[in-house]
């Protein structure tokens, strides 16, 4: 199989050349054919085949269901390639520096500045809009724990729940640096 040869391409060559044979006298059974396949298909196939030797009896396997199965893993790795592709923030356009000034590259440029402000406007959106509870108080949090911090007792636990709690003295409003 050629690097850039479809499965579906590679399986209308193995059995030109099945057929050949059985018109030349020789029949080629499925297991024969089946793991000539195998054998023959290029590097990125690699861990859908050892999958299938360990999941399946590779002599039992019909040939129709193997370039269904091939088939199938071939699209749903042009989809994630294709999906990876897409959610590159900016394409280098090295190789196309005499096309920078072209249409075509000016959409390409479009297209990319507008997924990453789709990517940006999705990463706001989880974001918890709402200030946050211990940065807003901070500063009467520091103030109100410099007196009682170092009087708190590892046994005693405040009420407070909320804030920075410091991991040396177990206090609340300042971090174990601030100590």
């Amino acid at each position: 199989m050629k690097e850039d040869e479809s499965v579906h391409n590679f399986y209308m060559n193995v059995m030109d050349f099945a057929n050949s044979f059985d018109d030349l006298g020789e029949k080629l059974s499925d297991e024969k054919i089946v793991r000539k396949i195998l054998r023959s298909l290029t590097k990125k196939f690699d861990m859908k085949v050892i999958a299938m030797e360990e999941a399946q009896d590779i002599s039992t396997i019909k040939v129709d269901e193997l370039i269904g199965s091939l088939q199938t893993y071939e699209s749903s790795v042009n989809e994630r390639i294709e999906r990876k592709n897409k959610s590159i923030a900016f394409v280098s356009n090295a190789e196309d520096e005499d096309l920078e000034n072209d249409i075509e590259s000016t959409d390409s440029i479009s297209e990319t500045i507008f997924l990453l402000g789709r990517q940006f406007n999705t990463v706001l959106k989880g974001m918890d809009r709402r200030p946050r509870q211990n940065a807003r108080h901070l500063a009467t949090d520091m103030s109100r724990s410099i007196g009682n911090s170092r009087n708190t007792k590892i046994d005693e636990k405040p009420a407070q729940s909320k804030g920075l709690q410091c991991h040396e003295c177990e206090g609340y409003g300042h971090i174990r640096t601030e100590c």
